[in-house]
């Protein structure tokens, strides 16, 4: 499993620093400290992406509405398709929060 290349005592903190952030202007606080804005709006951009494609919006449209490449959405896609079910588990909970 890929997921376990990345554990590690590091990665661990930077979770659980994430983890114990109380709201969302705390998370705001956080990740402006620790990423840059493109960064920050890359990784928006793909949770966005992942809804879009779940919804079951074409490729044409997402790149429309996101600005993100072709190679991104397929990335995104493989990893809804392939991947450890992390977007499906995030998307459902936010969707339940709403």
């Amino acid at each position: 499993m890929q997921i376990d290349k990345l554990r590690g005592k590091t990665l661990d903190q930077l979770f659980e620093s994430i983890l114990s952030l109380k709201d969302l202007e705390e998370c705001y606080l956080f990740f402006d400290d620790l990423a840059t804005v493109n960064e920050i709006q890359s990784l928006a951009q793909r949770l966005e992406v992942a809804r879009m494609l779940r919804e079951g919006y074409t490729y044409h449209k997402i790149e429309t509405e996101t600005g993100a490449s072709t190679a991104t959405i397929s990335r995104v896609k493989r990893c809804l398709n392939y991947g450890n079910d992390g977007y499906q588990m995030t998307l459902d909970r936010v969707h339940n929060n709403d």
